[in-house]
């Protein structure tokens, strides 16, 4: 197996590195923004855009291509290496924007995410890792197409878009923060498109 990587910068603070593994036809890519690196390479879905400073005003802004009606996972990954506390000046807390392109030919009436830090392991309330369970998350948490969602932090970290749809080839963006106060250099985003249930 041989690879190709190849690194550039745009705007000062935001990177893409494509990866092509020549024993296959598909090819990954890991995109880059702070210090985070965000990947599709789980399948189900296609990274096209990545952009921000992951602020409030800024946030990182991912536009994903999903494909079909079924859950992904987005891979996240830091060179942080420290437990941080929420309390200290190094918290981690980034922004995140889902813009989320329904290529599935079905229409979407909610839309699921759930924070993973093991693979297929529900994230628990103290593990470090939620959707800034500690905070206030007034004005933070929204989409464009969904009027409301609920958010849950056991028995895992999971939030619900709901009271919306998204028609094929249209798209919608989800706001929210994630707190990172986690250890691990790297963690998940699972991401549900979800249809209307027979």
């Amino acid at each position: 197996m041989r690879s190709l990587r190849m690194i550039w910068t745009l705007s000062g603070f935001l990177a893409i590195s494509m990866i092509f593994n020549q024993s296959s036809a598909d090819e990954h890519k890991i995109w880059a923004a702070g210090q985070y690196t965000f990947s599709d390479e789980l399948g189900g879905f296609t990274i096209r855009a990545i952009s921000g400073s992951g602020t409030q005003t800024d946030p990182f802004t991912i536009t994903e291509e999903f494909n079909d009606v079924a859950p992904t996972t987005l891979i996240i990954r830091t060179d942080k290496t420290t437990q941080l506390s929420p309390t200290t000046e190094n918290a981690m807390l980034f922004h995140l924007r889902i813009v989320a392109i329904n290529g599935s030919g079905h229409s979407w009436t909610e839309f699921g995410f759930e924070l993973q830090e093991q693979l297929g392991k529900a994230s628990d309330y103290s593990d470090g890792l939620s959707f800034y369970q500690p905070g206030d998350k007034t004005g933070m948490i929204h989409s464009n197409l969904f009027a409301t969602y609920d958010d849950n932090f056991e028995p895992y970290d999971r939030m619900i878009f709901r009271e919306g749809k998204v028609d094929p080839k249209a798209n919608a963006s989800f706001d929210f923060p994630i707190g990172d106060f986690t250890p691990k250099r790297t963690f998940y985003l699972v991401q549900e498109p979800r249809i209307p249930s027979t």
